[in-house]
C-alpha cells in the first residue's frame, strides 16, 4: 500500500486582490477575537497577515500551501509580545478561513 500525496489546494485567480485583502482581514480579526479576547493587538495581526496575502496574491500566488508558509516566513518578524497568537497560528487560522471559504472541508484530509 502506497501513501498518495494530498492534493495542492490552489485558490482561484485573483479578481479583486485588495477585496480579498480586505475580507481576509476582517475574518481572522474576528477569528482572533472570538478564540481568546478581543484586543488591539488582534487587528494589526490581522492587517499583517492580509498585507502579506495581498502581495502573494498580486504576485500570482494562488497555491494555498505556498501562500501558509508566506504568512508563517514573513509573522516571524512580527512582535507577538502582546498577544496569545504565533505565525503557526495565523497563518493556520488562514488557511482554515480560506478553506472554509472554497467549500473545502478542513477535518480528517477531505
Amino acid at each position: 500500500m502506497t501513501a498518495e500525496p494530498i492534493p495542492a489546494i490552489a485558490l482561484p485567480p485573483a479578481v479583486d486582490a485588495q477585496q480579498e485583502a480586505q475580507w481576509l482581514q476582517g475574518q481572522l480579526q474576528g477569528w482572533l477575537d472570538r478564540e481568546y479576547l478581543p484586543e488591539p493587538i488582534n487587528q494589526k495581526i490581522a492587517q499583517r497577515a492580509s498585507e502579506i496575502f495581498l502581495r502573494q496574491r498580486l504576485e500570482g500566488e494562488n497555491d494555498l500551501g505556498s501562500l501558509v508558509i508566506a504568512i508563517v516566513t514573513e509573522m516571524q518578524s512580527f512582535d507577538f509580545t502582546r498577544s496569545f497568537y504565533s505565525e503557526f497560528a495565523i497563518a493556520n487560522a488562514t488557511s482554515d478561513i480560506l478553506l472554509d471559504s472554497l467549500g473545502i472541508e478542513r477535518c480528517c484530509g477531505q
